[in-house]
């Protein structure tokens, strides 16, 4: 497998997927669409899919509409980030389809960093390293690395440098096409809805079917390939760290279902009995030492595995009394090149 980099990505390119859904943002997408266009190693095009919100889509399409290799086109499934996603997937060119955030913009070289993995044919996906840009400024200081996953970045207690894993995370993440083929798309009725619903686990969900379908697939986090993801305020208090904790124990309870709890939750049994007993004694360490915050971050460690844990018992019960399945969802053929951006 090839670790370093190269000067010439995938023979047909990278198509970037930019899921929007809310006008609030129109600043961030419109970074978030620069950060794409001054990539080193260029994209093939970038793709803003809007969720259901047609004034944000006419908006976008005038924005965009004489510039070459952004195209805007409306969510064609139900309301969600996974359908958003599937619309992208089945509208994209690229030998590779890659997402990024609304709310973050990628360094110079990301591209580049996903399209040198790519060198082994066996590698199905591709992600990379995620951190905060905090609204503050600065981290909580009750905030603990281990759960930055709780705003959409990386976490401590992942493995550095190029290393295989289990799953990739969403915001910051590339699938060579041919894995939808095999695997199928994200599954809707897991993931976030907008603001309303701070669900996830369809890229985990994902990843596992395709490693079941093709049992020699490689799926890889970069932490060279980096994004920065805005952090507003309201996701820095406590109150939206137990919600999101909570609905991560939804989530997981929804992948358990899908895919099994052995798969499902195999990742989360060592993050759950190595990581984060190391992140209580080192918050528990710190507040000996008289080190700001201490204390508190070990204790929003506990509250997070209380809260995902009981988030994951109800998630469970509901899903059995309501006989929840999901299934592959079928991504069709790419569309050509003479596809037009919605008006």
């Amino acid at each position: 497998m090839s670790t370093g980099d190269t000067s010439a990505g995938p023979s047909t390119g990278i198509s970037v997927v930019v899921c929007v859904y809310t006008e609030d943002r129109w600043e961030d997408i419109l970074a978030a669409v620069s950060s794409v266009r001054a990539q080193s190693l260029p994209a093939l095009e970038t793709l803003l899919v809007v969720d259901h919100n047609p004034v944000l889509l006419d908006r976008l399409a005038r924005e965009y509409k004489e510039v070459t290799g952004v195209r805007v086109l409306p969510n064609a499934g139900p309301r969600g980030l996974s359908a958003g996603r599937n619309t992208g997937i089945a509208a994209s060119r690229g030998e590779v389809v890659a997402f990024l955030d609304d709310d973050a913009v990628a360094e110079r070289d990301w591209l580049r960093r996903f399209a040198a993995a790519y060198d082994d044919p066996r590698v199905m996906a591709v992600g990379g390293r995620t951190e905060p840009v905090w609204a503050s400024g600065r981290r909580p200081d009750w905030f603990p690395e281990e759960f930055d996953w709780v705003v959409g970045c990386s976490y401590r207690g992942l493995a550095p440098g190029l290393t295989r894993v289990r799953n990739i995370l969403g915001g910051n993440a590339s699938f060579r096409r041919t894995a939808f083929d095999l695997a199928g798309g994200f599954a809707t009725g897991i993931g976030r809805d907008g603001d309303r619903r701070p669900l996830g686990g369809e890229e985990t969900e994902l990843c596992i079917r395709l490693s079941r379908a093709r049992p020699d697939a490689i799926l890889l986090v970069d932490d060279r390939a980096v994004i920065h993801h805005k952090v507003p305020e309201v996701r820095e208090r406590f109150a939206y760290f137990r919600t999101r904790a909570y609905a991560e124990g939804l989530s997981k309870a929804l992948v358990a279902r899908s895919v099994g709890a052995g798969k499902g939750l195999e990742s989360e049994r060592r993050y759950a009995t190595r990581v984060l007993p190391a992140g209580v004694v080192r918050g528990l360490r710190d507040q000996v030492l008289a080190r700001r915050g201490g204390a508190r971050r070990a204790g929003a460690i506990v509250a997070g595995v209380l809260t995902a844990a009981g988030g994951y018992a109800v998630g469970s019960v509901r899903a059995r009394r309501d006989g929840t399945t999901f299934s592959a969802v079928r991504i069709d053929a790419p569309a050509g090149a003479d596809r037009e951006a919605a008006a």
